[in-house]
């Protein structure tokens, strides 16, 4: 049997040479391409590909967002984070999520065959880069760690659509839901996080790489 690849990145040219690196390996296909983080989970969801790659930082919903609803609707799709950030917060918290892997995109080269090879075996695989501190990542990170925990899966999509500039309508228009149902949201995102504007959502959404600045 083939191994069934999806690519989600919101670069045409990324995605592009992903393709062209995995397809590279005899027996492997990549089933779909995927440009922001909401395409990326409904093609997971349709086609319940072996391994998905993703962008940590695409626009809609990002990386971490994006595993988190995989890992529910396509259980035995393995998840390999790509991104240029090797924070250590963030690692820990795709792993947290569901992922198996997490390379850089500057070591793909090196490290995506290898990486998607171990995942599809349902092995791990981190980027030799990536900090072994990212199993205890502490510190100051851990105040906006524990405040985002306490937001449910939905908020988390919403603070990302309102970080990225998006109205409650367009908010509204995205989820599906009413745009009552929207600013109730937004009201107790704002509450629990202790934010008074717009720009402090912005700046937390950019230091935790939820945007992209």
């Amino acid at each position: 049997m083939p191994v069934r690849i999806l690519v989600a990145d919101d670069h045409h040219v990324v995605r592009t040479g992903l393709r062209a690196l995995l397809e590279s390996k005899s027996g492997w296909q990549v089933c779909a391409e995927a440009a922001n983080g909401r395409e990326a989970v409904e093609k997971a969801r349709e086609l319940k590909p072996d391994v998905a790659v993703l962008d940590i930082g695409m626009p809609l919903l990002n990386g971490v967002e994006a595993t988190r609803q995989i890992r529910k609707l396509s259980p035995k799709t393995e998840i390999l984070i790509l991104t240029m950030h090797d924070s250590d917060l963030l690692v820990q918290e795709v792993l947290e999520a569901g992922a198996l892997g997490y390379i850089l995109k500057d070591d793909a080269d090196r490290n995506l065959i290898v990486a998607v090879d171990a995942l599809r075996r349902h092995k791990s695989f981190l980027s030799s880069r990536v900090s072994k501190a990212a199993l205890s990542a502490g510190g100051a990170q851990d105040s906006d760690r524990s405040s985002r925990s306490r937001l449910s899966p939905r908020q988390r999509e919403i603070l990302q659509l309102l970080a990225e500039g998006k109205s409650n309508k367009e908010v509204a228009t995205a989820l599906g839901i009413s745009v009552k149902t929207a600013e109730t949201h937004r009201a107790n995102i704002m509450l629990k996080l202790d934010f008074h504007s717009i720009t402090e959502l912005v700046r937390y959404a950019v230091r935790n790489k939820i945007i992209e600045s």
